[in-house]
């Protein structure tokens, strides 16, 4: 998929890409935006299912001998997701985005590679405030 050239304003939402051809493949914004209301739902290994290509590459900030730092392949990210929910209890989560050439502050960014319509890397950031 190729997207025309678009330039960002600095505040403000991130207008769509223009599709370059016509296919059923949905926009890199249609999968962030899918991508951050699945993961508000509470439905992380849907996103996983739906959205992950099949050779994905995780990368984590750092690893353990639990969870390694880098992970390849669809059962492997499906299993570090059953791991990580069976093994943590979270209070609370929220995720933002897409955001596209704006500015932020954050303490965790999750980078998210998409190719031919799946996400195909995805590598998590950590910032110290």
């Amino acid at each position: 998929m190729t997207y025309s050239a678009v330039t960002y304003p600095s505040m403000g939402a991130a207008p769509e890409p223009t599709r370059s051809r016509e296919d059923s493949q949905m926009s890199v914004i249609e999968i962030g935006k899918k991508l951050v209301d699945l993961c508000n739902a509470g439905k992380g290994l849907e996103a996983v299912e739906t959205l992950y290509d099949e050779k994905i590459v995780s990368i984590e900030g750092q690893g353990s001998d639990e969870l390694p730092q880098r992970m390849e392949g669809i059962e492997a990210i499906k299993g570090k997701n059953t791991w990580w929910s069976e093994n943590h209890q979270v209070h609370s989560a929220m995720a933002a985005g897409p955001y596209c050439g704006q500015k932020m502050r954050l303490v965790e960014v999750g980078l998210y590679t998409v190719a031919d319509g799946k996400i195909v890397q995805e590598e998590f950031l950590y910032l110290r405030p």
